[in-house]
């Protein structure tokens, strides 16, 4: 479906919208006290952000800032924790932007690249939590993100859908836009948040039928645009064959050497047209069959349930207009990766949430009905 044309937040909506919050609403901000904000901590509120504040402040929870009367540190903090979280990547996970120079051996080197880089990057405003808007002055119907580190979802369209979506669990169709070409990347599929990255599993086949079925949501995977390693597809050939799996080319492909690893598509396809699993299935009932893949792949240990969240946050929740049937193990998986809120004994615990979850769903008829 085509979005209409994004249109500025009023003051009357914006009423509505705090109208229904879970929280009190204290006096909405001035002119001059937004102003003053905005000047004390470096950044601009985007314009339905304004709107929004300038219509009431909400209050009583510690998600929302308290831009009047909170603590300085507080809200400094809130502010920084974006680039925190990256450059926490870039320490650990060895992220880096494809925009930014060539990245230093040394990693101290690194960071001190990425700060720098950092510092020239439209900063994200928070709104509530882990969820932030684009500080861009004079912009409105940005997408608001969910952010931890550098794994970033979309979670409201614009403002208005976010806060209906979070608060009511009422969840708007159409796309937003990000006009924000540094954040844009996560969105639009970074490697922090695994949607580029070809899915992180370890092989887990036992049986022919497993590894022939391995094979084939590796070919699903590859209808809705998801890309492999060339290792994960001779692997997976590999196994298949050692469990007497009969296709022509599964031994071209599982006996390919390194330097020959172009080959690896054209032979994948080649087998998958040899066992009948080149499948011309609608992209929805494509991404259906994944998830429940996924949730397999988390049950079984073969897929961690952070990166496993992740994908089924992403490649289905997201790309299935939000199913309510989901959105248990989505909500589980953000509080698995809001690591700044938890504390570190509560990580296995919230892991397991999440395979608990994936377990159920599993159980449940497949896929879930419109109305779950």
């Amino acid at each position: 479906m085509t979005a209409p044309p994004p249109s500025p937040l009023t003051p009357e909506a914006a009423r509505r919208l705090q109208g229904m919050l879970r929280a009190e609403v204290g006096p909405g901000l001035s002119e001059r006290e937004l102003d003053e904000v905005e000047a004390r901590f470096g950044f601009a509120f985007s314009a339905d952000h304004r709107v929004f504040l300038a219509a009431g402040l909400p209050l009583g929870s510690p998600g929302w800032p308290d831009w009047r009367d909170g603590d300085p540190e507080d809200l400094a903090w809130r502010l920084a924790r974006p680039v925190e979280g990256v450059l926490f990547d870039v320490e650990h996970a060895r992220f880096w932007h494809p925009s930014w120079p060539p990245r230093p051996a040394e990693t101290s080197d690194a960071l001190r690249l990425a700060r720098s880089e950092m510092a020239t990057v439209p900063p994200l405003v928070p709104v509530y939590g882990h969820r932030y808007l684009p500080g861009v002055a004079g912009a409105y119907g940005d997408q608001v993100l969910s952010v931890v580190q550098t794994d970033i979802i979309v979670y409201g369209n614009d403002l208005g859908d976010y806060l209906r979506y979070e608060f009511l669990g009422q969840a708007g169709g159409a796309h937003g836009r990000l006009g924000v070409d540094f954040w844009s990347y996560f969105v639009d599929g970074g490697p922090g948040i695994d949607v580029t990255a070809p899915t992180p599993f370890t092989p887990y086949a036992v049986t022919a039928q497993e590894a022939v079925d391995c094979l084939g949501m590796l070919a699903l995977e590859r209808l809705i645009g998801r890309p492999h390693r060339p290792e994960q597809l001779v692997e997976a050939a590999l196994t298949a064959l050692v469990l007497d799996v009969e296709a022509e080319s599964l031994p071209l492909l599982a006996g390919l050497a390194r330097a020959e690893h172009q080959q690896a598509e054209a032979l994948f396809g080649d087998v998958l047209a040899e066992l009948g699993l080149l499948q011309d299935l609608p992209e929805e009932a494509a991404r259906w069959e994944l998830v429940r893949w996924w949730l397999r792949l988390v049950v079984n240990g073969s897929l961690a349930p952070g990166a496993g969240g992740d994908l089924v946050t992403y490649e289905g929740w997201s790309a299935l207009a939000r199913p309510r049937a989901l959105k248990p193990l989505v909500d589980r998986t953000d509080a698995l990766n809001d690591w700044a809120a938890m504390p570190r004994c509560d990580r296995e615990l919230r892991a397991a949430a999440v395979v608990e979850e994936a377990r159920r769903l599993l159980a449940a008829p497949w896929p879930p009905s419109a109305g779950d």
